[in-house]
């Protein structure tokens, strides 16, 4: 668990590797397996994750300590953050829409997926369930959507030099992604005995 005395490293460390949203929560794996492809298309969704995950854990936490605490309606937490991270995701498709359609096109279904991506709803509650301060709470899900780009863009590479490999009829598509993302949270794993956490 964190709290409010952790050193921002620790934070920053815990968030990007040790707690890997996608390989050690397993959460986002919707994206994680959809879009991550080619390199290009995952650092594209990794990009609009980090901004949507940072903008709806900020609003989040206004929400939570100047709205819902004074006006004691906390049973309203889960249904007005996912309300707000909607409302930035699609203001995040209109404008990658008119400014790159090319991307959007490229992200197809995947870009209002990040709407019911578990993991901006998961870090927005996080953050309260942790009792962050503001600062601590946007370098926390920084961290953490970084650490989704990280591993999305690592699987993505993977994955390219798989679709060059030799391998058995039986193991490919499905059944060697999946063999693959297990490795890799094998490895992740090994960042907590790494960093003594």
């Amino acid at each position: 668990m964190i709290d409010n005395q952790m050193t921002w490293y620790m934070i920053v460390l815990s968030a990007l590797l040790v707690n890997n949203i996608v390989l050690i929560r397993f959460l986002a794996l919707c994206s994680f397996f959809g879009v991550s492809n080619r390199i290009e298309i995952s650092l594209s969704m990794g990009m609009a994750v980090i901004f949507v995950m940072t903008l709806a854990s900020a609003a989040a936490w206004i929400i939570w300590y100047f709205f819902l605490i004074p006006l004691n309606i906390e049973f309203l937490r889960t249904a007005s953050f996912i309300l707000v991270i909607a409302t930035l995701v699609q203001l995040v498709e209109m404008y990658i829409k008119k400014t790159a359609p090319a991307l959007y096109n490229a992200l197809g279904i995947y870009l209002p997926l990040i709407t019911t991506n578990c993991a901006v709803l998961g870090i927005a509650i996080l953050i309260i369930d942790y009792r962050l301060g503001f600062l601590n709470s946007l370098i926390y899900t920084i961290s953490v959507a970084a650490g989704y780009t990280l591993s999305i863009i690592l699987f993505a590479g993977i994955r390219e030099r798989i679709e060059m490999a030799p391998i058995p009829d039986i193991l490919k598509g499905s059944p060697i992604i999946f063999i693959t993302a297990g490795i890799m949270s094998l490895a992740f794993l090994g960042f907590a005995h790494l960093f003594g956490l």
